[in-house]
C-alpha cells in the first residue's frame, strides 16, 4: 500500500523539526521531507517545498494551518 507523506490541505499541526531528508521517490523527481516532533511526543514524516527545506534547520518551529502550505514560524 503507498503511503503519502504530503500533508493535506485541511491538515493542521505544529512542532519542532528533528530531522532534515530529501530523495527520488519516483527516479527522476527530488523530494523534500522533515521530521516533525508534534503534541503528544508523536512524529510524523512531511513533504515539503524545496524553499522552506532550504530555510529551515533541525530545531526550528513549523506550523501547517489548514488551507495553507507549511511555514516556519
Amino acid at each position: 500500500m503507498f503511503e503519502s507523506h504530503k500533508a493535506g490541505r485541511d491538515d493542521s499541526w505544529e512542532g519542532v523539526i528533528v530531522d532534515k531528508s530529501r530523495g527520488m521517490l519516483d527516479g527522476s523527481n527530488i523530494y523534500h521531507f522533515v521530521e516533525v516532533r508534534i503534541a503528544g511526543d508523536e512524529s510524523v514524516k512531511v513533504r515539503i517545498s524545496r524553499r522552506l527545506w532550504k530555510s529551515i534547520t533541525v530545531g526550528d518551529r513549523i506550523v501547517k494551518r489548514p488551507g495553507a502550505d507549511p511555514v516556519k514560524e
